[in-house]
């Protein structure tokens, strides 16, 4: 039989073990680039399996209008960190905006010119671009495919004047591509091609193909926030890694399934999201990080990229190619563990 004195203790010395006391979970915002798509995938999956909350973060993400308006809100501190073509970024620092991507999901440069496939030019290279000659072809200026047009068309050749260049806004592309009043569009390739496989069955010629490379979509914050946060920003990246390797390694259908729960009013469609993260896919790798974790990033991306931008005139002061990433909040332990 316990004595009194010690029963009356045990409450006490029990109490701090049986009921841990509550903790408030670190707030993450995030700005994504645009409305949703296949390339938001991972937000939304890791939230319905309840990734960050386990990792101690209360992740709220929200819906954007452009890569460029996502690099601005997230520089001046209106969000803590971004999701959106790391181009648009690059640009930003180089223009003094001190601002640095965490992780690179597309490593690769997703625009291209898309084209119908039946009227895909003949050959490759060069070739392929030369074959374009006479086709009239939708842009936006202002976007990232515009300071381009001429590289992508002397790799074939030809000049503006061997084309006809449409210019119309951003979200006028793909209603005039349809419509038949283009012969192809400069699009992200992943977002587009997709969209409109059920009307006119499309492929692309890729920007990446000749020598226009430059890493696309992925994660970036504010360097303050990176010195401020770091073990917030390593857990968010590293858990968004983790569900990009999920949604690879055949969890597609169900984070589909989490974007739909999680916007029903957008009425999104699973065919086109499905097409969008199987060409996404395509883009996450590239020769200089062969092996490594989705996420992680090479220098030697990174110095292509900063030649390409500087060479186009986007990027006003040069720095270093590790100035632009880093890779420290990247937790391959904690990727391999959660995408397992």
């Amino acid at each position: 039989m316990i004595p009194r004195r010690i029963a009356l203790a045990l409450p006490f010395l029990t109490l701090p073990f049986l009921a841990r006391p509550a903790f408030a979970a670190e707030r993450m915002a995030v700005r994504l680039d645009w409305s949703t798509w296949g390339s938001q995938a991972p937000f939304h999956l890791a939230l319905a399996r309840g990734w960050y909350a386990r990792e101690g973060l209360e992740v709220t993400i929200e819906d954007g209008n452009g890569s460029v308006a996502t690099v601005q809100l997230v520089g001046n501190g209106q969000f803590d960190v971004g999701h959106a073509s790391l181009a648009p970024m690059m640009i930003a620092r180089g223009r003094g905006m001190p601002v640095r991507a965490i992780a690179s999901f597309a490593r690769q440069n997703d625009i291209g010119l898309m084209l119908p496939r039946d009227r895909m030019p003949a050959g490759t290279g060069g070739a392929a671009i030369a074959a374009l000659r006479g086709r009239s072809m939708a842009f936006t200026p202002g976007s990232l495919e515009t300071p381009f047009l001429d590289r992508f068309l002397a790799a074939g050749g030809l000049r503006r004047t061997d084309v006809e260049l449409i210019s119309l806004d951003a979200a006028a592309k793909v209603g005039t591509y349809l419509a038949g009043r283009a012969d192809g569009v400069f699009s992200s390739i992943p977002f587009a091609v997709p969209l409109v496989e059920a009307q006119r069955p499309s492929g692309a010629v890729r920007f990446a193909d000749h020598g226009l490379v430059f890493p696309s979509f992925g994660l970036f914050a504010t360097e303050r926030a990176i010195a401020a946060r770091p073990a917030a920003l390593r857990r968010f990246a590293s858990i968004t890694a983790a569900a990009w390797t999920a949604i690879v390694g055949g969890a597609a259908d169900e984070a589909i399934r989490a974007m739909q729960a999680a916007r029903p009013q957008a009425r999104l469609n699973p065919v086109v999201l499905r097409a969008q993260i199987d060409s996404f896919a395509t883009f996450l790798r590239t020769e200089a990080t062969a092996g490594q974790p989705i996420g992680m990033m090479a220098e030697a991306d990174w110095a292509a990229g900063v030649e390409n931008l500087a060479g186009a005139g986007q990027i006003e002061r040069r720095d270093a190619p590790t100035a632009y990433f880093t890779n420290e909040l990247l937790d391959p332990a904690l990727i391999g563990r959660l995408a397992a």
